[in-house]
């Protein structure tokens, strides 16, 4: 099933692409300034500190 709305982002997005010859440090910088120019307020989420993983345990012989 093709979807309107997902072909015309992949529209944009390759032709912001092409503008900038796939260089992706300036991609990012002019998405940047767009997203500053905006007035917008953005948040950004800093990680959750989470417990560390344990192991798992280790298992003994099964008994039968």
């Amino acid at each position: 099933m093709i979807d309107p709305i997902v072909q015309e982002v992949r529209k944009h997005r390759l032709e912001h692409t092409r503008k900038f010859k796939g260089d992706l440090v300036a991609i990012c910088a002019d998405l940047r300034s767009i997203q500053a120019a905006s007035g917008l307020a953005f948040v950004r989420l800093t990680r959750r500190n989470r417990a560390p993983l344990r192991p798992p345990k280790a298992r003994g012989k099964q008994r039968p």
